[in-house]
């Protein structure tokens, strides 16, 4: 079964991501469904496809892809009344299959990227993590997928689990460390533009090397004592951040070492 009637559910990032994709991906984009009645309409529109947050108008598709956050995945799919050739789909990374339980052809596809509202993603180069219920649904899922992105994988969902928090970990913490830098040079009146340039060389260091660990720098790596008790005297107001410091500091010696 060919899987080319597609219905969005919900109106977030991942959902608007969706919309922008799928009309050039070939695939005939039917609706967005969402309770979000100032969203909804915005992301249909991205898709060139109509809206609806009401459960009774949903449109017949043979993929409905649940793009809701991972704590609303299963009260929406449990809201949801779909045909029984129909595959539902989630695009939680940290979600189990199981949460989809109620359809008998159900899969996860999961992209590994942070999306933002208005912002544009190149899903080719987005790689898409799959799991499905049966052999079956796995090759329709797999066919549809490679309409939207070349690097697919299977992942079941403890391995979706474990990219996940490789993501967060990444992603997630590292923007933090961000913002706590550009606070951290604010208090002088500095701006955060003075960083830009060293977080672009990092990023493209650790893409560039065998192992980010191969390229890692600082004051701690290097056992630099004298500059670890500066830095920390500079955070004695801000014990939180301190702390932080203290086990990332610890973190690069200790696993530095190995190398």
């Amino acid at each position: 079964m060919e899987l080319k009637r597609v219905v969005i559910v919900g109106s977030g990032n991942v959902a608007e991501a969706l919309a922008r994709a799928l009309p050039a991906s070939g695939a005939e984009l039917c609706q967005v469904f969402a309770r979000n009645r100032e969203r909804g309409p915005r992301v249909a529109a991205l898709g060139g496809t109509t809206w609806t947050a009401d459960p009774d108008r949903l449109a017949e598709a043979d993929l409905y892809l649940i793009a809701v956050s991972d704590r609303a995945v299963g009260e929406v799919a449990a809201s949801l009344r779909l045909p029984d050739w129909a595959v539902a789909a989630h695009t939680a990374g940290s979600v189990p299959l199981d949460a989809l339980e109620p359809f008998p052809r159900r899969a996860v596809i999961y992209p590994l990227q942070t999306f933002t509202a208005g912002r544009a993603v190149d899903f080719a180069r987005v790689p898409l993590f799959l799991e499905a219920s049966d052999k079956g649904t796995y090759q329709a899922v797999e066919r549809f997928a490679r309409r939207l992105s070349s690097q697919l994988y299977p992942a079941d969902s403890k391995r979706r689990g474990i990219l996940h928090l490789a993501g967060v970990l990444a992603c997630n913490f590292v923007n933090a460390l961000y913002a706590a830098g550009e606070r951290t040079l604010a208090r002088e009146g500095l701006p955060f533009e003075a960083l830009r340039p060293l977080i672009a060389e990092t990023a493209a260091k650790a893409l560039a090397a065998p192992s980010p660990a191969a390229v890692q720098t600082g004051p701690a790596v290097r056992g630099d004592l004298p500059t670890l008790e500066r830095h920390r005297a500079l955070l004695a107001e801000e014990p939180l951040l301190l702390e932080i410091y203290n086990l990332t500091s610890r973190y690069i010696w200790e696993t530095s070492r190995k190398i």
